[in-house]
């Protein structure tokens, strides 16, 4: 191989991690919450115990979220004084927590389960509808909120039955800050248990 050739190879092996990441479309958004979705099916069948479904559920969030966004947004305006070390002692305890609350929602789908029905674009993200069907019970809509600002298609919100995990997130996290007269250590150690 000339010299030139090997130059103008390794220069472009260089510029490749800098490029942006892909635009995020109607089949990668549906896909991802395809993936989702028999992540958490696989996860309602199997039969294991509570903890054992939480970590699994926890799994996923961590995988297939933007937790930084999600997290950053529940702590609101208390982020802007939090310190990095509180950042992400946060962070770890909120995903943990997110993973019970909304583990225990979906442990409620035993026997049923959760299919992708509709996806549209709203500005630069997607909105992905699945439609859950629960024994005994009529079927209603979980919808997930999909983008890529992260380099990564992630989903960075949800509303089960209408109710918003952003809003709702932000507005118990707020709660617990104030119950703890805005000691953000104290709502972490709170936050643990919580959910």
């Amino acid at each position: 191989m000339q010299r030139r050739n090997f130059l103008a190879l390794t220069g472009a092996a260089a510029i490749v991690p800098t490029l942006p990441a892909l635009a995020l479309t109607e089949a990668s958004a549906a896909q991802l919450i395809n993936t989702v979705v028999n992540e958490i099916n696989k996860v309602i069948d199997s039969g294991k115990g509570e903890t054992a479904m939480f970590r699994e559920f926890e799994r996923i969030f961590e995988r297939y979220s933007d937790t930084s966004y999600i997290a950053a947004y529940a702590m609101g305006v208390d982020g802007r004084r939090a310190t990095s070390a509180q950042k992400r002692a946060f962070s770890k305890a909120f995903q943990e927590y997110v993973a019970r609350k909304y583990g225990r929602r979906f442990r409620e789908f035993i026997g049923g389960r959760l299919e992708v029905k509709g996806v549209r674009q709203v500005k630069n993200w997607f909105e992905v509808d699945t439609t859950a069907f629960l024994q005994g019970e009529a079927p209603f809509t979980v919808t997930f909120h999909v983008s890529n600002r992260s380099g990564r298609d992630l989903f960075f919100n949800m509303f089960i039955e209408g109710i918003n995990l952003l809003l709702t997130e932000r507005t118990e996290i707020g709660a617990l800050i104030d119950r703890n007269g805005g000691n953000i250590d104290a709502m972490i150690q709170d936050l643990v248990s919580a959910g």
